[in-house]
């Protein structure tokens, strides 16, 4: 009896252990913009490379792959983060759970859920910003370094990288 009651335990241990991981690995934070300032200027000792992106951006989806690869080279260096914010509506939240792993997004990914007032947080990042994406931005102790409108390639990003680390 000791034995099948331990069996018993250690199944559901293993099935809550992994269904926790699974919670952790299949979901994204949904912030608002002050979340979002608020983590800037909490990585005020790191490069910073914020990506504004949305899973129905095709030149978003198209720089991803270089994004990622930029961010393999770089993730060992503690004076650097990249950080993916997507502008997907969060209705769309599993749709972008599954984007990120078929896409294999190794950067840390957020889910802007903001979109009621882009137009007060937009020109709070830039001035010039229309609101179109895919932007990335570039911060460096919490100050910006750098704004790119549009797509970017795995070499402008790995200079902007290089040249503010």
């Amino acid at each position: 009896m000791k034995k099948i009651f331990s069996l018993i335990v250690l199944i559901f241990s293993a099935s809550l252990c992994y269904s926790q991981e699974q919670v952790i690995v299949n979901d994204i934070p949904m912030i608002k913009y002050e979340q979002l300032e608020n983590k800037i200027k909490e990585e005020k000792d790191v490069l910073l490379v914020l990506n504004f992106w949305s899973t129905t951006c095709a030149p978003c989806v198209r720089e991803l792959p270089d994004f990622m690869e930029v961010n393999n080279k770089f993730k060992s260096n503690l004076k650097y983060k990249m950080l993916l914010v997507s502008l997907d509506r969060a209705k769309d939240k599993e749709r972008v759970i599954e984007f990120i792993k078929k896409k294999n997004l190794t950067a840390e990914v957020v889910l802007l859920d903001d979109i009621k007032r882009m137009n007060t947080w937009i020109p709070k990042f830039e001035k010039n910003w229309d609101g179109n994406i895919p932007v990335t931005i570039v911060y460096k102790n919490g100050e910006k370094v750098h704004f790119n409108d549009g797509e970017m390639s795995k070499t402008e990003l790995e200079n902007v990288i290089t040249k503010n680390l």
